[in-house]
């Protein structure tokens, strides 16, 4: 069953279907568009057209009570017919700012009525070609606002909500979702927001606030708010208290994995990949193309996980293709310990042995008030970056050190994607860290961090970094070195690198000046690179 509102143009009059009737009589809310208009479709309407949705509805009297059991073409035909003629609207009467978002007055309507008008059914077919997922069969998901494209994105930006004690961030979310991305990015993606409260007045409220500031882009198909009904929740009730958790934290966590296990079921067709955040995030300026960019590094292995953030299940990516099992198995074990450990097992099982986690974070945790009991919570990623158009490209190569590796701290933790930093011991004068090219780059820029948070005296205390040539025989070293830098409080960072080259980089290379009693942490290596000549 599919409610929603259809908008005409000037000199298109609403026409009753014909034949079109209900039970006992009663006629159905089907309104059709005459042969003359520029678009034609069908659109279902509940039975009150209250000004919410349809603020340019040219008559109440249009509206029928009742509804009508559309087919999901038809269905999906009205919802694009509603968003075109929005757009036609937005393009002939010019007074509304492309980049503001449509606002609507809900005009002081009733819980009951607006939930009424946003609560289309039918959105279980996504679920219907899973045969693995027998248990997610029967969900029946409320579809609160938005229309199912009929074309499938690249990505699913998929967020469970639910009411806390103290803070709201959910808007905030959304706007950096939509702002830090181009129209042309916002084409190849949907976000899907899941408002799980267990009380429905609050998702109703909150569902009515989204789609009043965020309907351009609801109308684009760009945001739909979902609700799994609390039926088909298993029990809450009388369930094991691992790890020694209180009753009431058991009860959050479990019921937060049965809130993704429902978010991933339902987005599972609707991308080919899928990314998890939660709903206190900032986002990375066109964080969609640094994801482009991650994948195509990965293209031809065998990945499960791949991470955008170092914090809990912010910026995890996965194939939709393994949504479903992801979502079975978030069932499974909901009850015995949080998603983003069971996200770390089902990892595992996908034999993904190491975290690929790509460096710096393209979302930051943003809310100060956990959702759980309203705690304080200041949890920030210290490797997020703002702008991810300005990721470093880090060519593929081969790294080498003269100083001794602390147990599995290798020197590709910090040029790479594998999680961690590289540790060395006893750095001495005339200690090297070797960055070896596979091929010869034209270097811009390079950053390089050391030292961490948690050991912040093994930072590089004098050091310089050099661009080597003429790549030796072994392929371990370079022969000709120029210095580009030295490192200022255990950072360098250096631009325009290029005009002091004669030609292409074939070897990045730290040495020490100095000695020092204090090892060395590397946290991170980047470098950018130009493809001229």
């Amino acid at each position: 069953m599919v409610h929603g509102c259809l908008l005409m143009p000037h000199g298109c009059p609403w026409v009753r279907t014909p034949g079109c009737s209900g039970q006992s009589g009663q006629p159905w809310g089907c309104i059709q568009a005459p042969p003359h208009c520029p678009v034609q479709g069908m659109v279902v309407f509940p039975g009150l057209c209250p000004d919410l949705m349809c603020p340019f509805l040219p008559q109440a009297s249009a509206c029928r009570p009742g509804a009508m059991r559309c087919s999901l073409k038809r269905s999906l035909t009205a919802a694009l017919a509603a968003s075109f003629l929005l757009l036609l609207l937005l393009l002939q009467g010019g007074s509304w700012q492309e980049q503001d978002p449509l606002e609507v007055e809900p005009g002081g309507l009733a819980p009951a009525t607006v939930l009424q008008m946003l609560q289309p059914e039918g959105a279980q077919r996504i679920l219907r070609d899973m045969d693995d997922l027998s248990a997610l069969h029967n969900v029946s998901y409320h579809l609160l606002a938005g229309s199912l494209s009929p074309r499938k994105k690249f990505l699913a930006v998929g967020l469970a909500s639910v009411q806390r004690p103290r803070g709201y961030y959910l808007p905030a979310t959304l706007q950096s979702l939509f702002k830090q991305s181009t129209e042309e990015e916002l084409q190849e993606m949907v976000v899907v927001v899941h408002l799980a409260d267990a009380d429905p007045r609050w998702n109703v409220h909150v569902a009515a606030n989204i789609a009043r500031k965020f309907a351009h882009h609801i109308l684009l198909g760009q945001l739909l708010l979902i609700h799994a009904p609390q039926e088909f929740y298993p029990t809450l009730e009388g369930l094991k208290r691992n790890y020694n958790d209180p009753e009431e934290r058991v009860r959050f966590r479990s019921k937060q994995n049965v809130d993704y296990a429902f978010l991933l079921a339902f987005a599972a067709n609707l991308s080919s990949y899928y990314l998890m955040i939660e709903d206190d995030v900032w986002c990375a300026k066109s964080f969609l193309t640094a994801i482009r960019k991650a994948l195509a590094s990965q293209e031809g292995s065998n990945w499960a996980t791949l991470e955008f953030s170092k914090l809990g299940y912010i910026g995890k990516l996965y194939r939709s293709s393994d949504l479903p099992r992801l979502a079975r198995f978030l069932l499974l074990f909901y009850q015995e310990m949080p998603c983003d450990w069971l996200l770390v097992h089902f990892r595992l099982l996908l034999t993904q042995k190491d975290v690929i986690r790509f460096k710096p974070s393209l979302f930051q945790h943003m809310g100060l008030y956990s959702s759980f009991q309203g705690t304080i919570n200041r949890l920030e990623d210290d490797e997020f970056q703002a702008d991810a158009l300005d990721l470093p490209d880090n060519p593929p190569a081969a790294l080498f050190t003269s100083m001794p590796i602390f147990e599995n701290y290798e020197p590709l933790k910090a040029y790479g994607t594998a999680e961690g930093y590289f540790w060395g011991k006893d750095p001495a004068a005339g200690s090297v860290f070797s960055i070896i090219f596979h091929q010869p780059a034209r270097v811009t820029r390079v950053r390089v961090r050391t030292g961490s948070d948690e050991r912040q005296s093994d930072f590089l205390r004098a050091g310089v970094l050099e661009l080597g040539r003429q790549r030796q025989a072994d392929g371990r070293d370079c022969s000709a070195y120029t210095t580009v830098g030295t490192f200022e409080k255990g950072t360098f960072e250096r631009r325009g690198l290029e005009s002091g080259m004669p030609g292409p980089v074939e070897c990045v290379r730290i040495r020490v000046t100095r000695d020092q009693s204090e090892w060395l942490i590397i946290q991170s290596i980047d470098i950018w690179t130009t493809s001229g000549t």
